[in-house]
C-alpha cells in the first residue's frame, strides 16, 4: 500500500481520496486552510501543517484544487510541495489548469528527479462519488504505469492522451468546449420548443430516442425542466475552463467562435448572479434573451 498526499479535499477530492483510503491506502493531507472533511478523516487521514510535511511523508502527492495559480502555490510557494520532494517521488495534478503553465510545472519537478502527471478529470460530483471519473492523462509511459492502479479506485475511462506533460491538460479544455457547447444547444432547443408552445419536457422525451439523444440533453435537460440547478458543476468553474480554452485558441492562432458565444452566456449568467449555478443554468440566459421559459422556477 502506498503512502499518498492529497492536497484539496474539496467536492470532489474528498471522494477521490476516499476511494484511495477504501483500498487501503494511507493518506495524508494539509489542513491549514479547511479541516479534514470527516468522511476523510473517519478513514484515518493524517493531518500535516504544510504542503511540504505532506511531499515529505508521501511517495505519491495528487492534487486537485481550482485553477492555475493555487497549482502553482501549492507546489512552488513557501513551505510547498517542491521544498518537500525527494527523488523518486510523483507528483499528479487532477487540477484543470493551463496546458502551457503545466508544462512549466512539471518541467520544474522533473528536474528534481520526481515523476510527473497532468491528469485532469471529467464527470463531476457525481462520477467522483461513484468512482466512475473520466480521467485524460499526460506523461511519461513509465510514470503512467506505476499510477494506473490508483486511477483505477477514481475512475473508469483511462486514457494516456500523450507522452508530453500537458497534453492531459489540452484534452480536458476540449472536453469542456464540447460539453458548453452542447448545454448550449440543448438550452436553445429546450427555449425554443417552449416559445413555441410545445411541452419541453415531452419534446426532450421525444429527443432522446433519436439521433439528438446526448448525456447532456439526458442529464442537463432534465435539470433545466425540473429547475435543479444546484451544482454539480459551477458556472464559475466551467468560465474558468473556457478561459483556457480561449487564451490557448489565441495563442496558437485558433478561432473558436462558438466557445466565445458560450462564455458570453456563462458571463450574462455570472451577471444574473448564477455563478454557482450548475453549468446547465447557461438555459436562463438564453430564457432571458428569449422573454420565454422552459419551465417556472
Amino acid at each position: 500500500m502506498a503512502k499518498i498526499g492529497f492536497i484539496g479535499l474539496g467536492i470532489m477530492g474528498s471522494p477521490m481520496a476516499a476511494h484511495l483510503q477504501d483500498a487501503g491506502h494511507e493518506l495524508f493531507t494539509v489542513t491549514h486552510r479547511n479541516p479534514v472533511p470527516k468522511v476523510n478523516a473517519d478513514k484515518g487521514a493524517v493531518s500535516c501543517a504544510s504542503a511540504k510535511e505532506v511531499a515529505e511523508k508521501s511517495e505519491i502527492i495528487i492534487l486537485m484544487v481550482p485553477d492555475t495559480p493555487q497549482v502553482e502555490e501549492v507546489l512552488f510557494g513557501e513551505s510547498g510541495v517542491a521544498a518537500g520532494l525527494s527523488k523518486g517521488k510523483t507528483v499528479v495534478d487532477m487540477s484543470s489548469i493551463s496546458p502551457t503553465a503545466t508544462k512549466d510545472f512539471a518541467r520544474r519537478i522533473t528536474a528534481a528527479g520526481c515523476g510527473y502527471l497532468d491528469a485532469p478529470v471529467s464527470g463531476g460530483q457525481v462520477g467522483a462519488e461513484n468512482a466512475a471519473l473520466t480521467i485524460m492523462v499526460g506523461g511519461a509511459q513509465e510514470t503512467f504505469d506505476k499510477i494506473k492502479p490508483l486511477f483505477e479506485l477514481m475512475g473508469k475511462n483511462i486514457t494516456l492522451v500523450g507522452t508530453n506533460n500537458g497534453d492531459g491538460q489540452t484534452c480536458k479544455v476540449a472536453n469542456q468546449i464540447i460539453v458548453a457547447l452542447n448545454i448550449e444547444a440543448v438550452s436553445e432547443a429546450l427555449v425554443f420548443a417552449a416559445k413555441a408552445g410545445a411541452d419541453p419536457a415531452k419534446v426532450r422525451e421525444a429527443l432522446m430516442g433519436g439521433f439528438a439523444s446526448s448525456k447532456i440533453l439526458e442529464v442537463h435537460g432534465e435539470r433545466m425542466i425540473k429547475r435543479t440547478f444546484n451544482p454539480g458543476f459551477r458556472i464559475e468553474l466551467h468560465q474558468k475552463d473556457l478561459n483556457l480554452a480561449l487564451q490557448s485558441a489565441r495563442d496558437l492562432n485558433v478561432s473558436l467562435p462558438n466557445t466565445a458565444t458560450a462564455q458570453e452566456l456563462f458571463n450574462a449568467c455570472a451577471a444574473m448572479g448564477g455563478s454557482g449555478w450548475d453549468h446547465s443554468g447557461m438555459v436562463k440566459a438564453l430564457e432571458k434573451l428569449a422573454n420565454s421559459k422552459v419551465a417556472e422556477d
